[in-house]
């Protein structure tokens, strides 16, 4: 790879996102956080204070700017949170070498996820803070850390499906499921798309979808080869 290739993965990706939802992303964001903030202010602290947490500012990047992602998704959300904080906690308790922690509370981390199927990317942040400021945690008990997390992603939650749902176009949360099969005699004639027409569809979808067009035209060219080998017909 010469340095020309090399300087091409710094070229902007060209989504096609109105430039009014990229302003609704950051109001709904920003608002978002406000909203946390006063509410964990005001929750009963008998023993700790409600602290924020950095790594649910990246999940209100997920929450408010692509809400339709697969991983800003309730269970992802929850699941993702709750599995790091539990990753980051034993890791900070169990090896005294800070670094050795920090990399194996990610790592598991980020395992537990895949394995359990909520993968959410800012939760092994979660992990990472708790290994970073053990000193600060600790002293609070593993009861106190984990109403702290459950505080953040629980209100976090509430919030997205308030402000999501209403703002034009957006639903929160999704479910995603799978489109049943057309029957064979219903199938349309097989037309051949392009990248621009790709492109177009974007644009008629409502919110932002977490996927480049260049991802999409390379995963339909690969199911038209796979339809093709298969079954011997192209398939839509």
């Amino acid at each position: 790879m010469n340095f020309k290739e090399f300087s091409l993965f710094f070229k902007a990706h060209s989504a096609p996102v109105p430039f009014s939802e990229k302003i609704r992303s950051g109001l709904a964001a920003g608002i978002g956080i406000l909203l946390l903030g006063i509410a964990l202010k005001f929750l009963p602290q008998p023993n700790y204070p409600l602290v924020m947490l950095g790594s649910i500012a990246a999940s209100a990047v997920l929450l408010f700017a692509v809400p339709h992602s697969p991983m800003a998704q309730p269970r992802p959300l929850l699941g993702g949170h709750l599995i790091s904080t539990l990753a980051g906690w034993l890791c900070s308790q169990q090896i005294s070498d800070p670094v050795i922690a920090a990399g194996c509370a990610v790592g598991f981390a980020v395992f537990l996820m895949h394995y359990l199927n909520c993968l959410h990317p800012p939760a092994a942040a979660t992990a990472l803070t708790l290994v970073v400021h053990s000193t600060q945690f600790t002293p609070m008990g593993w009861p106190w850390v984990a109403c702290i997390v459950l505080a953040n992603i629980g209100i976090s939650l509430v919030l997205a499906v308030l402000i999501n749902n209403l703002i034009p176009g957006r639903h929160y949360p999704m479910r995603h499921t799978p489109q049943p099969a057309l029957p064979p005699s219903t199938q349309p004639n097989h037309v051949q798309i392009d990248q621009t027409d790709i492109e177009w569809a974007l644009t008629q979808m409502d919110g932002v979808i977490d996927v480049s067009e260049e991802d999409l035209a390379e995963i339909y060219e690969l199911a038209i080869k796979h339809a093709q080998n298969h079954d011997g017909k192209v398939k839509v």
